[in-house]
């Protein structure tokens, strides 16, 4: 037997085929923590995260905790992370951790051993990554990305309107900054099936993307629900490649908590819509 992972993105076009195509975010926001009821503390993470992992881990593809929201308590807000990400993938669902590192030569690769390395306490399915100091400076992680068996996602066409002054700006030989960084995703994806593990990260808010998408790896795209995008829109952005698409919804979710089956209903809904608007594209 081969000690070989099997890719990420063969796990994660599995997942979806089986579990629906959607990403759920674990966001702890303090205004979400009060709207539960519970307190803006350690105690008040904690009962949050453990009420989204259970409703969700055993039937969402993927769940995405934002490490930020978890940083702020410090060390013990780390230690729910770190329990979160162990229970979620134990209930089956891939973990991508949206921490959106970005970094240099010895110090990117302390990212890449800190989310894409088995023996780390945050070993994760994926991580999101920043390829603004150069494509090349993700090798750390792309390398440790594919000898474990996990993804890299990566910043392309942000959902945030400040992200157009640098995304969009014009690379050497003519092309959109976000267009170079899609190609080089496209070469690392180059032969993978079904799909590759080195994933783009496109807003679902943008409506017409204006750039090729067809870089043969998902397309993780954040804005549905709060921030204004719906799966309807998904065809108009991402065009042919709108089955490697990968919503992610966060609050539109999270804001029927703390109920649990209204958690569930809520994910469902959203991954039918998803599914229908995909196999209507």
């Amino acid at each position: 037997m081969s000690d070989t992972p099997e890719p990420f993105g063969t796990r994660l076009r599995h997942a979806m085929d089986t579990r629906g195509p959607l990403c759920v975010g674990i966001d702890p926001h303090a205004s979400l923590l009060t709207a539960w009821g519970l307190d803006d503390d350690i105690a008040g993470l904690e009962r949050f995260t453990r009420t989204v992992v259970e409703a969700l881990a055993d039937r969402v593809a993927v769940l995405k905790p934002q490490s930020a929201f978890f940083e702020r308590f410090g060390s013990r807000g780390i230690a729910v992370l770190e329990k979160a990400v162990e229970e979620a993938r134990a209930a089956g669902a891939l973990v991508l951790m949206d921490a959106k590192r970005g970094d240099i030569g010895s110090t990117m690769g302390a990212y890449a051993a800190t989310y894409l390395d088995p023996r780390s306490p945050l070993f994760s399915d994926a991580v999101t990554v920043s390829p603004y100091l150069g494509f090349g400076s993700l090798r750390p992680a792309l390398d440790a990305a594919v000898l474990n068996g996990c993804g890299v996602f990566v910043l392309a066409l942000t959902s945030n309107p400040e992200g157009a002054e640098v995304q969009r700006s014009v690379a050497s030989g003519g092309v959109s900054l976000a267009q170079l960084m899609l190609n080089h995703m496209a070469d690392e994806n180059a032969g993978a099936s079904p799909l590759g593990s080195v994933g783009a990260v496109v807003g679902a808010t943008l409506g017409d993307a204006g750039v090729d998408l067809a870089i043969n790896g998902p397309l993780l795209a954040p804005g549905i629900g709060a921030q204004g995008a719906t799966p309807a829109d998904l065809p108009g952005v991402f065009g042919s490649a709108v089955g490697n698409v990968v919503p992610s919804v966060s609050r539109g979710v999270l804001r029927h908590g703390p109920d649990i089956a209204a958690l569930r209903d809520s994910a469902a809904r959203f991954a039918d819509e998803v599914r229908a608007a995909v196999e209507g594209a």
